[in-house]
């Protein structure tokens, strides 16, 4: 394909929404850092926007690449996302915590968040070359078995939100391959059963796979006034902040963000930031530029010169709209809290990177399809 051909079928108005929700994200992470102390007051805007142009260039550099390329280099893509995820363990810094991280000379790089674009790819890839096996359970354990390896060592970071993404992108993805309906309804009721092991048996006899930290916020979420000075206090906090924006925001009376007490206020709770300055006006507006990339991702799955295209794309809608959902609602208290980014608007270049990546998969599909169609208006799906 030619210079002229890759512009002309690039899909334009998902990389307006794309820099409309980065645009949002800086705005939003600028009015809720401004008065921090130890930076200055553009500090983490800046930071943002410098990810977002490496973000962007990445971007460019996937959607130039036939993504039919990635199929062949699954089980080496595969096998990086699992080495770079185990090496946290030995090489990675203990923040807070936990080790997510391994530190280059040019910024921090999170193994967890790269491995979701690779999965992506490479379990996609992976169900499409075994289509005969489509139906069975076989197939359907053997992808269980694909993603167990890498959400398990992201788990034991311990980081419980990025190992829920993979769950949801891997249920995505069995979907759209066409899975039997009654093999979802014994992975939930196998999920039932491994959830109170895990939660109660395991601890009775002494085992525990869940951290303290982590009971806590389930806990808080099933009771929402419970330990408000402590564990309750985030929610509580981000709650006032949401019902505190009513209908058009605070503005600079913003005093929930300006004056601190909505913690992680650019990072996990954004969400809370844009509802108290902006109110239901401002939340409203956000949401519906999700839901258009949504509509994007999902339109670019049908218009796919193939099932593996299709797969990656629904993938990736589900992606965001499940990431989406659990940070709006952990914001409001119809979720626990998980740490899971609101992307594009919440501060951290690994997150950022990752879900331009993924946007630049998009793009590659878009275009290759585009590109596809014949005199007649329609693509070929293999």
């Amino acid at each position: 394909m030619d210079v002229r051909g890759y512009f002309r079928h690039l899909d334009y108005l998902l990389l307006a929404i794309t820099l409309g929700l980065i645009g949002y994200g800086a705005t939003m992470i600028y009015f809720a850092t401004r008065h921090d102390p130890l930076t200055s007051a553009t500090y983490y805007a800046r930071s943002q926007l410098l990810y977002a142009a490496v973000g962007f260039a990445v971007l460019v550099a996937v959607s130039t690449i036939d993504y039919e390329r990635y199929r062949r280099w699954q089980w080496a893509l595969y096998a990086f996302a699992l080495v770079t995820i185990a090496a946290v363990f030995a090489l990675g810094p203990v923040t807070r915590g936990s080790r997510r991280w391994l530190q280059t000379p040019f910024m921090n790089f999170q193994p967890s968040e790269l491995a979701l674009w690779i999965v992506t790819v490479a379990m996609a890839a992976f169900l499409v070359d075994r289509m005969d096996l489509l139906g069975t359970r076989r197939i359907t354990v053997q992808a269980l078995a694909y993603v167990a390896l890498p959400a398990a060592l992201i788990f034991f970071q311990p980081d419980f939100g990025t190992a829920t993404v993979f769950i949801a992108l891997t249920i995505a993805l069995l979907l759209f391959y066409g899975t039997r309906w009654t093999h979802f309804a014994t992975l939930f009721a196998a999920s039932a059963v491994v959830f109170v092991a895990v939660l109660d048996v395991l601890p009775a006899l002494g085992l525990h796979l869940v951290k303290q930290y982590q009971i806590d916020r389930l806990l808080v979420f099933l009771h929402p006034g419970r330990d408000p000075g402590a564990s309750g206090y985030n929610v509580m906090q981000s709650m006032i902040a949401v019902g505190s924006g009513s209908l058009t925001g605070r503005g600079n009376l913003a005093t929930q963000t300006q004056l601190d007490f909505l913690p992680e206020h650019h990072t996990d709770f954004i969400f809370a930031v844009v509802s108290e300055r902006y109110g239901f006006v401002g939340a409203a507006l956000l949401i519906g530029l999700y839901v258009l990339l949504i509509w994007r991702a999902l339109r670019i799955a049908t218009l796919s010169r193939d099932m593996y295209g299709s797969m990656m794309a629904g993938g990736i809608a589900v992606m965001f709209l499940f990431q989406a959902f659990v940070n709006i609602g952990m914001t409001i208290g119809i979720m626990p809290v998980t740490g899971i980014p609101l992307p594009f608007v919440s501060y951290g270049g690994a997150a950022l990177i990752t879900s331009l990546m993924l946007v630049g998969l998009l793009e590659s599909i878009h275009v290759r399809a585009r590109h596809a169609v014949g005199p007649g208006g329609q693509s070929g799906k293999r």
